[in-house]
Order: structure tokens, then sequence, then C-alpha cells
């Protein structure tokens, strides 16, 4: 299996209901570092997974939104814990439509999966991991 993976960072505010949070029920920042990687069984004809640009493209449009942002006030999130497991699903599904549309210079019958890593920490990560089709 093939993958080409790019890295950005957003940076967030959000707070958790459940008091298996403990005190990040309270508001609290994090800046997370959010991997996206494409994975495919085979190159195309120009020896690529996809357009590496392209990708970095994609993940900084599905970050952008949340970027700067208290989760809470998002109205798609509403009602929900936007815990790091959540985020990793949410970045999933939009680049997701991204790669099945062939936006990211090949076609999307041809990507296998896609896996999107948040880390929290130097210690802590969560990820979602998925095929296309």
């Amino acid at each position: 299996m093939y993958a080409v993976e790019v890295r950005h960072h957003i940076m967030i505010a959000h707070s958790f209901r459940g008091a298996v949070f403990g005190p990040a029920q309270a508001l609290h920042g994090a800046t997370f570092v959010v991997d996206a990687a494409i994975l495919s069984e085979a190159l195309d004809e120009n020896g690529i997974v996809v357009d590496i640009g392209r990708l970095d493209e994609a993940l900084k449009a599905v970050l952008a939104p949340l970027n700067y942002r208290n989760l809470d006030e998002v109205p798609e999130f509403a009602g929900r814990n936007t815990t790091t497991e959540f985020l990793t699903r949410h970045v999933f599904d939009r680049l997701a439509e991204t790669a099945r549309a062939g936006a990211l210079g090949r076609e999307g019958r041809a990507l296998h999966a896609i896996r999107v890593t948040i880390s929290e920490s130097h210690v802590a990560r969560a990820w979602y991991e998925a095929p296309l089709w």
C-alpha cells in the first residue's frame, strides 16, 4: 500500500459534557496537529498516489473553518463532544468528498483509503481510517 501524507495544525477552544472528562468539562484551548494520508494500492502513470499540492490545499480548506474557533459555537457540532476522535472523522468525511470527486489529481476510484490522525500532544493522538468505497 502506498500513501501520501500532509500535515497542518489548528488552534481551537471547546468544552466537554460528561464526568469522564473531569477538568476538560470547562472551556479550554488546544492546538492540534492534523495529518491526512491518502492510501492507494498502486501508483498512477506519473508515479504518484495523488498530487501532494492538491492534498495540502484540501486539508487546509477542511481545517480553515475550525481554526481559531470555539467549537462549542459551531452549529454543525451542536450537542456533540468535539473530542479528538470525533474530529478525526469530521476531517475524514470532508477529505473523502474531495477524493471521491477526483479533485486530488487522480480519479477517486483509484484511491483505497484515508487516514486522519490528530495529535493532541507529543504523547497522545487519535486517528480514523476507512476505505473510500
